[in-house]
């Protein structure tokens, strides 16, 4: 049985979607960022609580984000970059989740997380003009906009609208994953993209803490038809925090059974010199489901997991 029909069925989005690409490179070259390549593979990801990365032999893993890499590119001086990347992660499989998947990230030295919200509502902007959605369209039957302002909550803001109650610096990550999925997501960016910001502390990942108040994170994510569409925050650069929080998550990992990759030497040894920064991971498949109005990621990709038999 042959999969050409499917293949052949699917050349307007494919169309769609080498559009949209196109004007994500246009948009970062107009605005005098620097494209770069960086290995897809590497023998320490970052520890993450809940994302296992794919082993590739020799003691090496697939990246789940080339996040790492582009921050030591951002220590060694460069002031604007951004990259569109396959990234791999084990077991994540599901209409709005693959294996593998591109990502589009990019980075700034010198600037907060507000700067990103920003370059989001521009480049969603552009983007949309080149899909040609500016005007507006349905996704599975609700009115989407693509262009003006952004809605905005906190997440304190959005959880007590949405769940009832207010996330603390320690808030119980299990509750507050399930709220957010179940009570706060589904509401968010109708019909325009949302921004959800100042996650609380114990949520930071990568993040540093505000200044003004270091119970919440500088971290946002970019929501729209209850969709998460990107992750970006202003960059943890204290090479001795990070290692702390690397080591928790390892901690935490070990006692519920995962494997454990090691500590990325080489990336904790460069914060020692990376200055203030801001970066953002979008995903660019989910991007173009919503402009094409479909619901599974299958639909948007060229070959979906279940047909990469060669």
């Amino acid at each position: 049985m042959t999969d050409l029909p499917n293949l052949a069925a699917k050349r307007a989005t494919l169309e769609l979607r080498s559009r949209v690409i196109q004007s994500m490179r246009s948009f970062f070259h107009a605005e005098g960022f620097l494209e770069v390549q960086t290995p897809v593979m590497t023998p320490a990801p970052a520890p993450e609580t809940h994302i296992d990365a794919v082993p590739a032999g020799d003691g090496r893993f697939l990246i789940t984000s080339p996040e790492l890499y582009m921050k030591r590119l951002l220590a060694a001086g460069y002031e604007k970059i951004f990259q569109i990347s396959p990234v791999f992660r084990r077991g994540e499989q599901g209409r709005r989740h693959h294996p593998e998947f591109t990502l589009l990230e990019w980075y700034r030295l010198g600037v907060d997380y507000t700067v990103l919200q920003e370059d989001c509502r521009n480049l969603l902007d552009t983007v949309c003009r080149a899909a040609g959605r500016a005007g507006g369209w349905h996704y599975r039957g609700r009115w989407l906009e693509g262009t003006g302002s952004f809605q905005h909550y906190t997440v304190r803001q959005a959880f007590l609208e949405f769940a009832g109650w207010e996330p603390g610096a320690d808030t119980d990550h299990h509750r507050f994953d399930l709220d957010l999925v179940e009570k706060v997501e589904p509401r968010l960016g109708f019909p325009r993209p949302c921004i959800l910001a100042d996650y609380p502390a114990s949520q930071a990942a990568l993040a540093r803490l505000k200044p003004s108040d270091p119970t919440v994170a500088e971290r946002f994510e970019l929501y729209w038809a209850g969709i998460e569409l990107a992750n970006g925050f202003s960059e943890l650069t204290d090479p001795r925090e990070q290692r702390s929080r690397f080591e928790t998550v390892i901690e935490m990992r070990t006692r519920a059974g995962h494997s454990v990759p090691p500590l990325p030497e080489t990336f904790l040894a460069s914060l020692e010199h990376l200055p203030p920064c801001a970066g953002i991971a979008l995903g660019v498949d989910r991007l173009v489901m919503l402009l094409a109005d479909r619901d599974r990621l299958d639909s948007v990709v060229a070959f979906s997991p279940d047909l990469q038999t060669v």
